[in-house]
């Protein structure tokens, strides 16, 4: 409980801060948004498990009926008074639910014959669900479209997390279900990711309505390796493997819909600064006259000024170089 009362106050005070920064001017270049959706999640564990793509479990209450995973948040951009760089900075301050599930055992068929028989294997999956506090600092590059109305970004982030509970589930009803009790030792509550994204915004006055899709790609492992933590012989039923993989970090793939404020009833200044246009060049280009000046010289049927041969008196002897009357 002690654990929970500090994340609400932490959330707390993220939101007050928030809200300070977004209220700071009545021109402030700032946007507050409410961000929900459903999402799917993955580990990618060293030496590899048999594993599969998470978007959905049951809840401890709701018995066996599966749940999606959802993730609610809000999202702070500044957009600068000048255009000093392109697109926002911004900080995310999201609940997400993401896991992963893993193959713990299985049963074997096999198909064909002789040299052709292959063995097919049929896994049995535990789930596990880790409710995920993170904290993207975001770079969100952007153009406008329709005359403002629309904008397209993409998004760029460095993601830190804080894991603040979980829980399991056997896909074999021999072994309950129950909540994951983390182990200094085993489990880390801390990581770190990058993540990527893309999404667009309608802007309806100073509120925006939009849609976004991220995919957070994490570098820290939710198990420590094997060297800390070698087995689980000492482990209930929450930890279904025999040795601790040497790695684990997890990926999740977020969809969501976005409900944002513009606190600048002008709107933002990028959409007022004037660009000066590149001029034409006013001169033509005479292909002719230039093709002639050019031939006269190659051919040697113009004159130059100061020559030999535009000397008075001069004359040309095949052959030879140019003569002058009276000369010897």
């Amino acid at each position: 409980m002690k654990g929970l009362n500090n994340i609400r106050t932490l959330l707390v005070v993220a939101l007050a801060l928030m809200a300070t920064l977004c209220c700071q001017r009545a021109t402030a270049q700032h946007t507050l948004t409410a961000t929900g959706g459903i999402g799917s999640s993955y580990a990618r564990f060293y030496p590899a498990e048999e594993t599969k793509w998470m978007w959905s479990m049951p809840t401890l209450k709701s018995g066996t009926t599966p749940r999606q995973l959802f993730n609610v948040g809000l999202s702070w951009r500044y957009y600068s008074e000048k255009p000093r760089f392109v697109g926002a900075v911004g900080a995310d301050l999201e609940f997400i639910e993401r896991g992963f599930m893993d193959g713990y055992t299985y049963t074997s068929t096999w198909e064909g014959e002789g040299d052709d028989k292959k063995e097919i294997r049929h896994y049995k999956f535990y789930s596990r669900r880790v409710n995920t506090l993170m904290l993207p600092l975001v770079w969100q590059p952007h153009v406008y479209a329709f005359k403002n109305r629309l904008r397209i970004f993409i998004e760029a982030a460095l993601v830190f997390s804080f894991n603040i509970s979980s829980d399991y589930r056997y896909e074999d009803d021999a072994y309950p279900a129950g909540v994951y009790e983390w182990k200094v030792p085993r489990d880390n509550r801390f990581g770190y990711g990058l993540s990527g994204g893309a999404g667009f915004a309608v802007l309806l006055g100073q509120v925006e309505v939009g849609f976004k899709a991220k995919y957070n790609f994490g570098y820290s492992d939710i198990l420590k390796n094997r060297n800390k933590y070698y087995s689980n012989s000492t482990d209930g039923r929450e930890n279904p493997f025999w040795y601790t993989p040497l790695r684990s970090p997890i990926d999740c793939l977020t969809f969501s819909l976005t409900l944002g404020w513009r606190f600048n009833k002008r709107g933002f200044n990028e959409w007022f600064v004037v660009r000066p246009k590149r001029e034409r060049g006013l001169g033509t280009f005479n292909f002719s006259a230039q093709t002639g000046a050019s031939n006269g010289s190659n051919s040697g049927g113009g004159t130059r000024s100061g020559s030999s041969a535009s000397r008075p008196g001069a004359t040309t002897r095949p052959g030879g170089p140019p003569t002058t009357k009276g000369g010897r």
